[in-house]
């Protein structure tokens, strides 16, 4: 696997996992208010909150704080979050996409520029970075839900453009505008799965390594840290080797 799926498995090593547990609640929380808040609170009625609530169960998110964040949506004083994304470049040219949800765009555009300096990149104008990504459904199974044909079968019937099955995870992707429909066939078959969202995926990924692969670590793993930042996206591959030697 390419990009942020790799960046996922560096990002999440031994050490601080209660508050990395606690930010990923927090962004999942948030996605779900504004899922409800933009949308209906019923998730049979509202397609991205029902995506938002799978996701949370899939991370082990408690029922209580997947029902406190659908209140939050319909309370007054519940801040006014807007999407925005930003675009940039990281170390050997890689291109970066972030996602973020803020109730204050001048404070977020400072912190993501300042996070991009600090660590080799540079943020770019809008479009500068996404015409090398396409805007797709992705839907992520465990490896043992299927064998790899059993799962290319059923991607296929589904509806679904491509699968691709790696040493833990199966990888199913499709139009974006198909997700909910994809999602729902595949669930039925194999029961939900870890992850059903629209991603940015690469058209093509660079590969990185040395002082490079470790300065591109630390430019996503700062932006994953900040509170306003929902999702990265880069192009980039790391060698296995080169993954065992940032992981060591």
């Amino acid at each position: 696997m390419a990009g942020h799926s790799q960046f996922k498995n560096i990002m999440y090593r031994k050490g601080a996992q209660d508050a990395k547990r606690s930010r990923l609640f927090s962004k999942l929380s948030r996605e779900i208010t504004i899922a409800a808040k933009i949308g209906a609170a019923d998730p049979n009625m509202n397609p991205r909150l029902r995506l938002a609530i799978q996701d949370a169960r899939a991370n082990n998110m408690p029922k209580s704080n997947i029902e406190r964040a659908i209140k939050r949506s319909q309370a007054s004083d519940e801040a006014d979050y807007q999407e925005v994304r930003y675009e940039g470049f990281g170390p050997a040219g890689i291109g970066v996409i972030v996602e973020a949800l803020t109730d204050n765009k001048n404070r977020t555009a400072g912190e993501v520029r300042s996070i991009f300096a600090k660590n080799g990149g540079n943020l770019g104008e809008t479009g500068s970075v996404s015409f090398m990504f396409d805007r797709v459904g992705q839907i992520v199974y465990p490896r043992d839900a299927a064998s790899d044909e059993a799962m290319f079968e059923a991607a296929i019937v589904a509806g679904a453009e491509d699968c691709q099955s790696a040493a833990d995870v199966h990888e199913l992707y499709c139009a974006a505008t198909d997700l909910n429909d994809v999602n729902a066939a595949l669930s039925e078959k194999f029961g939900d799965p870890q992850s059903a969202k629209i991603v940015w995926r690469p058209q093509n990924v660079v590969p990185v390594a040395g002082d490079d692969a470790e300065t591109l670590m630390a430019l996503l793993e700062a932006l994953d840290e900040n509170d306003d930042v929902q999702n990265v996206y880069a192009n980039f591959e790391l060698e296995d080797a080169e993954l065992q030697r940032l992981t060591a």
